[in-house]
């Protein structure tokens, strides 16, 4: 299918999309784009403004999006496209997948799989880091989510790799526990910063502040932000 109206409730496919030159018709409050309609956010959509919008397609993903929303469209009759990105690895597949169910050829699609300058970390061995995605409670990411895949393509591997959730809930003294070599810090979903630093050094002393797009955003800005991320982390 074309698809000429599409509204995209996922930031990372907004960016995607005004770089292959597809203006969505509406996206979220937090796809960063004031000079767009919104429609909501990811969790709380504005289901009845969506379907009045007429879309030809709506994109959605499975982790940021709610399944109770996405079946609110379906049932009015709203075309769907559902993404779904676990790992760098999978990037590619899926843009080249959206660009086929939008019905584009787009210019050039950054592949992670051909960026040459990103590679691990430099060092006799793999780092360990902390990664906190989330304060009061603190949270962090498990092995099988996006971010975890891209820290791994650099050579660092999560204190907390080793469990079954993908999300889970922590405690400072139980990732000080784990012994890391460093704090990763990212400016989304939970907003570090510099006044986060002294805290975080009770985990590791070497604390890095990194954007949280370049870690959690997948599209094409992927192939840059294993760049911008492997300069960070060095």
């Amino acid at each position: 299918m074309s698809a000429a109206r599409v509204v995209s409730l996922v930031p990372s496919v907004t960016e995607t999309l005004l770089a292959w030159g597809v203006v969505p018709v509406a996206v979220t409050r937090f796809c960063e784009q004031p000079g767009l309609a919104t429609v909501g956010g990811t969790k709380d959509p504005e289901v009845a403004a969506i379907i009045a919008l007429h879309p030809d397609l709506v994109v959605v993903n499975d982790e940021e999006n709610r399944r109770e929303d996405a079946d609110a469209l379906a049932s009015a009759g709203v075309a769907l496209h559902v993404t779904t990105v676990r790992s760098v690895a999978d990037v590619g597949p899926c843009l080249d997948a959206l660009a086929e169910r939008i019905g584009i050829r787009p210019p050039g699609i950054d592949r992670p799989e051909v960026v040459g300058t990103a590679r691990p970390l430099a060092g006799p061995s793999r780092r360990r880091a902390f990664v906190p995605i989330w304060r009061r409670p603190w949270m962090t990411l498990g092995a099988d989510t996006y971010g975890a895949s891209v820290l791994r393509s650099l050579g660092v591997d999560g204190v907390f790799d080793d469990g079954a959730e993908r999300y889970p809930t922590v405690t400072l003294a139980e990732a000080a526990a784990r012994s890391p070599d460093l704090v990763i810090a990212p400016s989304e979903p939970y907003a570090f910063g510099e006044r986060h630093v002294r805290e975080l050094s009770s985990v590791a002393r070497d604390v890095r502040l990194v954007d949280g797009r370049d870690l959690f955003w997948w599209g094409v800005r992927t192939a840059a932000a294993l760049e911008r991320l492997a300069v960070a982390l060095r």
